[in-house]
């Protein structure tokens, strides 16, 4: 089974322009500390590209 990704939005959106905004909500992060687990599909990964600078991303094992 493929591992999953946790990701958790590290800074505000606030200043960012308004398509990673939508990106961050996207990926359905709520605020700085909230954290969600995703695929690993390429447009999971492209999305968390766009906003690599807002988040931390982990691997995880949902096995």
């Amino acid at each position: 089974m493929k591992p999953k990704l946790r990701v958790t939005q590290t800074k505000s959106t606030i200043g960012q322009e308004h398509s990673m905004r939508l990106t961050v909500g996207g990926l359905g992060l709520k605020g700085p500390g909230s954290s969600v687990v995703v695929s690993n599909t390429p447009s999971f990964r492209g999305a968390i590209k766009k906003v690599m600078h807002l988040v931390r991303v982990e691997e995880v094992d949902h096995g």
